[in-house]
């Protein structure tokens, strides 16, 4: 039972930390695997390879600068949605190989899980930002992105060294982001639609141009001259 708390942890806990920042996540986890602070499942030890640890710090290096620039972090947030994900299921699924050898329908079950995982933590990080970068200014971006940093690594810490007291807290942040979502997607609307008119998409048509009626004496009400009546 211990095994399987400890493996489920860090399943969950791998996939929620790479939907915020995968390079970080990789760097914590590979660092303490090559320090020998923890025992990395065989399917995550390649995370401890110096060569792939060198790629994350690069990776992490660009993101933590990308991160903290108003609307470069939202167009970055939107190109690591087809990265973040797939990479917390096959996190997820290297995470779990020490309980055995799985069927392909666990393996399937696991990387629904961790993809699952990571698509919610990556969009309720996404669509925070989003609503965060229509403050004018730029520091709550840098407090959010260094928030978001510390986050991965104490939750990923604690994902390792308590595992149980890490899915009770992982259960309330689904919970909170039962109650987030509709918020942020509302909220989200309503940046859209303004950016819309800001922009001119909602543009009212022209009204259409109406003869003005001349009055009973001849006169125009534009200002013309009448014409001049026929002679019989």
């Amino acid at each position: 039972m211990d095994d399987l708390t400890q493996n489920l942890a860090l399943a969950l806990g791998a996939s929620w930390a790479s939907g915020i920042n995968l390079y970080a996540a990789i760097l914590v986890l590979g660092l303490m695997g090559a320090s020998g602070t923890v025992d990395l499942p065989a399917g995550l030890e390649i995370l401890a390879d110096p060569l792939v640890l060198l790629a994350a710090g690069a990776m992490y290096l660009v993101e933590f600068f990308a991160d903290k620039v108003p609307g470069v972090d939202s167009i970055w947030d939107a190109v690591h949605t087809f990265i973040r994900i797939p990479a917390g299921a096959l996190m997820a699924l290297g995470a779990v190989g020490d309980l055995g050898p799985l069927t392909p329908l666990g393996d399937t079950a696991a990387l629904l899980l961790g993809g699952g995982v990571a698509a919610a933590s990556h969009a309720a990080k996404a669509g925070t930002r989003v609503l965060i970068n229509t403050s004018p200014e730029p520091f709550t971006n840098w407090i959010a992105s260094v928030t978001e940093d510390l986050g991965v690594i104490g939750g990923l810490l604690l994902a390792l060294k308590h595992p149980a007291v890490f899915l009770v807290a992982l259960a309330l942040f689904f919970l909170l982001l039962i109650w987030l979502l509709p918020k942020l997607w509302h909220a989200l609307q309503r940046v859209w639609t303004a950016l819309r008119k800001h922009f001119g998409g909602d543009r009212a048509p022209p009204s259409p141009v109406v003869a003005t009626p001349r009055t009973a004496s001849g006169a125009a009400v534009d200002g013309r001259p009448p014409a001049a009546p026929s002679k019989v």
